[in-house]
């Protein structure tokens, strides 16, 4: 397991880092037709578990989990209707890389601006997301001259896919937890010959990304998130004079820990016992990542059928289902940060998400200068839902901060 880290230990880190293979090897997405054929041919072949009959509430299917029904109808569109070779060609219209980080292969669209003065902004993403989830922020960011917006901001965009997730994979190694990933990202930063950049996520990228800033104060300008996982410690005093905000806040937390958080439980224990379904039956990796993209957990807009299948095949074509529910394990069992974050930190949250807590963000980051929680529907998965606006909350952040 990877130890703590400090600020001052991130240059002896990315010294040791930067000894290994540090080329950058040009990428494409190419699944073979037979992975194609193999995949329509299971999907035929599923045998189907039963149904919950409702109660006399109307909701207890739901409650058990996933319903079968929802899973039926998606599969079936997957089988028949779903057009794989439209995503590969859309994440093929970016340029894409694979490097060696501490030992790992790590895949990553690299967009650049054409603006000269454009930030560079590493985006992370996280499960049972990918890079997919940024695909529609990529234009506003890097060019929103031709989005009909002002040319500053404009980003330098670095879009990784998590360690065993999708390209960046297999996993050679245990203990790729948010610290050393983050460690990691900041390498490719550097690497990339970024001297000065930013960081953004979302899900577990909400949770990278002010790592990054932490152990690479000198050189990050400012971390943009969309949730920020600062949890109470259980004292009864931190709940005294609780702003409303707050208060359904934790509401919202309290009804997802109650009712949708077995996934947590069971990757932070037990992810091998679940990896070897998700790598055998399309099926079952549908229906499992599906309890993160259902409207009633992670939103109140519901997602449309294509960005679901879309994630699902990219975990399904890479068998990634696995290893990159790992990534609570390490976790779970690594060691937490004991002081607060200082670099500057903005929030944008979106109607129907958990997006934080203010008191305590404000305990856990000490340099809180945004929190912006928008009306616009985009629960968890704003970058896709509510692009435009994800995108101009952004760039107003960063516009904070001009240039060195």
């Amino acid at each position: 397991m990877i130890g703590p880290f400090t600020s001052a230990a991130v240059p002896a880190m990315i010294a040791v880092m930067a000894t290994t293979n540090t080329d950058f090897r040009p990428f494409r997405v190419d699944i073979p037709q037979v992975e194609l054929d193999d995949l329509r041919d299971r999907l035929s072949k599923t045998r189907w578990t039963t149904g919950i009959p409702s109660g006399a509430d109307g909701q207890a299917a739901e409650r058990y989990g996933v319903p079968l029904a929802e899973v039926r109808r998606l599969a079936g569109y997957w089988r028949d209707g779903f057009d794989w070779r439209a995503v590969e060609a859309r994440i093929n219209s970016y340029p894409q890389f694979i490097t060696e980080i501490d030992g790992q292969d790590i895949h990553f669209l690299h967009v650049r601006s054409p603006e000269q003065d454009a930030i560079p902004l590493i985006l992370t993403h996280g499960w049972p997301g990918s890079v997919l989830e940024f695909a529609d922020v990529i234009g506003p960011l890097t060019d929103p001259r031709a989005y009909g917006r002002d040319t500053a901001p404009a980003f330098h965009l670095v879009i990784p896919s998590l360690p065993g997730f999708a390209f960046s994979s297999p996993l050679r190694d245990r203990g790729w937890s948010t610290r050393r990933t983050a460690a990691a990202w900041a390498e490719l930063m550097h690497r990339l010959g970024y001297e000065r950049y930013s960081a953004a996520g979302n899900d577990a990228g909400s949770m990278i990304s002010p790592e990054i800033g932490r152990l690479d104060p000198e050189h990050v300008i400012a971390v943009h998130v969309t949730q920020v996982f600062s949890f109470p410690s259980g004292d009864p005093a931190e709940f005294e004079g609780m702003s409303p905000e707050d208060g359904a806040a934790l509401g919202k937390l309290q009804w997802f820990m109650e009712n949708k958080f077995a996934f947590n439980q069971l990757h932070s224990q037990q992810p091998q016992t679940l990896a070897h379904a998700l790598a055998d039956s399309p099926v079952g990796l549908l229906g499992w990542n599906l309890q993160l993209m259902a409207a009633d957990a992670m939103g109140d807009k519901p997602l449309d059928d294509d960005f679901i299948l879309a994630n699902v095949a990219l975990y399904w074509f890479t068998n990634t289902g696995g290893s990159s529910i790992r990534f609570y394990y390490e976790d779970a069992h690594g060691q937490r940060p004991a002081e607060p974050t200082t670099v500057p930190l903005g929030v944008a949250g979106f109607a129907g998400d958990f997006s934080g807590i203010r008191r305590f963000a404000e305990r856990d980051h000490t340099n809180l200068v945004q929190w912006n929680l928008h009306p616009e529907p985009g629960g968890h998965y704003a970058a896709h839902l509510e692009p435009d606006v994800l995108a101009d909350d952004i760039r107003a952040f960063y516009a904070r901060f001009p240039p060195a």
